[in-house]
């Protein structure tokens, strides 16, 4: 998991735990950058230079219904391809191989990619040998939140790094084993040894 983080070209804080830690350990982050934001900004920036976008993941359906609504933000967007891979498809040569031919076969610029850690991280290790031109970015459920399926935490939610209970309270059956049984704990962890970085001399 650590090889597939090192390996990317930018990584961004995407939940308040590491923000929080950043602060205790004395080198804070300038703020938390989510892919369900990036996903309308570099859409923006996308149509301004012409660069085709692709949107793989979420059930089907959904990743088309967010493209209308990128479109219909910003007119100039070119999405030059949707795909809703079906669960488990990663588990075969096949299947993988069938995501590979329909993103490569579009030539996009910029790819969506949401799938959930790590199966997305995955799957774009392997899609950059065959575009190294393009950039990939892991967004998780930001292409169901574009797409108006899933909804957000209101702003000051997301401002005070509780929008982890909003999503948690709007999706128990899915959500609470992973953040209540491995989420929790491990940001327990990481407040603690950022704290404790700070208070041991150097």
């Amino acid at each position: 998991m650590r090889g597939l983080v090192d390996s990317a070209e930018i990584v961004v804080a995407d939940g308040m735990p590491l923000v929080w830690a950043s602060r205790l350990a004395g080198t804070p982050l300038p703020e938390r950058v989510t892919g369900a934001d990036l996903i309308w900004s570099l859409s923006e920036l996308a149509a301004l230079r012409g660069w085709p976008i692709y949107l793989l993941g979420g059930p089907p359906g959904v990743a088309a219904r967010a493209a209308g609504q990128l479109v219909e933000r910003h007119p100039r967007l070119v999405v030059c391809g949707v795909d809703a891979p079906p669960y488990g498809f990663d588990a075969s040569d096949g299947g993988r191989e069938e995501v590979r031919r329909k993103v490569v076969g579009a030539g996009p610029r910029l790819v969506f990619v949401g799938l959930g850690f790590p199966r997305q991280d995955r799957l774009i290790a392997e899609l950059r040998r065959d575009l190294p031109d393009a950039w990939f970015v892991g967004c998780g459920a930001a292409i169901a939140f574009a797409a108006g399926t899933v909804p957000r935490a209101p702003r000051w939610m997301r401002r005070t790094g509780l929008e982890w209970a909003f999503r948690l309270v709007s999706e128990p059956g899915r959500l609470a084993r992973r953040y209540l049984v491995h989420d929790l704990p491990f940001a327990a962890t990481v407040l603690t040894s950022a704290l404790l970085h700070r208070l041991t001399p150097a």
